[in-house]
């Protein structure tokens, strides 16, 4: 008569005791405000930001090395003034022939 009694208490038990576990996953995984799912998001960020600071720094050191290679030569830096932004020498007369393609 007692192994009747045990078996329903030992599986309410077991049953409370998975509920208990499910509740506290749960909690953790999504509403918790460390949850797993607000790390993970700020993990992901963390990483698009990492490599937009790679980005970022190999832009600034081929901005660098263009810098000095402008400081250093004045043909080039005259180049680049002639024909990017429509610079002359005085007295100089400028011609712009425009292609139709």
């Amino acid at each position: 008569m007692n192994l009747q009694l045990i078996n329903p208490l030992r599986w309410k038990k077991s049953f409370l005791f998975f509920l208990l576990a499910a509740f506290v996953v749960v909690w953790f995984t999504f509403i918790d405000t460390y949850s797993l799912k607000m790390r993970w998001d700020l993990y992901s960020q963390k990483q698009d930001l990492e490599e937009r600071t790679m980005e970022l720094k190999e832009k600034s050191q081929e901005l660098q090395t263009k810098i000095e290679d402008l400081n250093e030569d004045p043909a080039l830096l005259e180049k680049i003034a002639r024909e990017e932004y429509g610079m002359r020498k005085p007295g100089e007369t400028v011609y712009k022939i425009k292609r139709e393609d």
